[in-house]
């Protein structure tokens, strides 16, 4: 594996666990590095995922296609973040979603059995598995309220505010799937939050 993608992966551990040399020696043989091209899928429909994805650069989103051809994405994943379909992996059924990358990234992949020996053996990496579970589980739980009880403008200060950076990386049409509004109501919003 490429040692500057792995590093980040180490820098990032650091937040969450307090790993030793001896560590990430165990993890590093674990992970596969990949490089997505900008519209390279990671996950196809169809496909069972069997990994646990760090993004170490870029931009990941998941979506899935309805019947009439229109994308709903259901979430994005910037650098430092992890990405996957926790059901398929758990169900080993295949995905209802696709993973592609919004621009080009670099991503650490640790398959499944492997993950799973690591928060085994390693007590620290069992603590940041649980830390970030929990984070990922209080973030969608703000998605869905947000979602079901917010106003068009609401829900898009609170994209604003749940993930900085992200309206300047990731392309208007996307962050309105995401927030499940039209791209013209989306530039509305903007235009208005620019005038002010």
């Amino acid at each position: 594996m490429d040692s500057a993608i792995f590093e980040i992966f180490k820098q990032y551990t650091k937040r969450y666990a307090e790993l030793t040399e001896s560590d990430f020696e165990k993890i590093e043989p674990v992970g596969i590095y990949r490089k997505l091209r900008k519209g390279q899928y990671m996950l196809q429909e169809g496909e069972t995922w069997k990994y646990h994805a760090f993004i170490a650069s870029g931009c990941l989103r998941t979506f899935s296609v309805d019947e009439k051809g229109n994308e709903h994405i259901v979430g994005f994943a910037i650098s430092n973040w992890w990405a996957g379909d926790l059901e398929s992996l758990k169900s080993n059924k295949p995905s209802k979603f696709n993973i592609d990358a919004v621009n080009d990234s670099e991503v650490i992949l640790f398959p499944d059995r492997a993950y799973n020996k690591l928060v085994t053996e390693l007590p620290s990496f069992h603590k940041m598995v649980i830390t970030i579970h929990d984070r990922s589980f209080m973030a969608s739980q703000r998605r869905i309220l947000s979602y079901i009880s917010h106003s068009a403008e609401e829900k898009y200060l609170a994209f604003l505010e749940m993930y900085p950076g992200f309206a300047d990386i990731i392309p208007k049409n996307m962050i309105a799937s995401f927030l499940g509004i039209t791209r013209e109501t989306l530039s509305r919003i903007r235009q208005v939050r620019d005038n002010q």
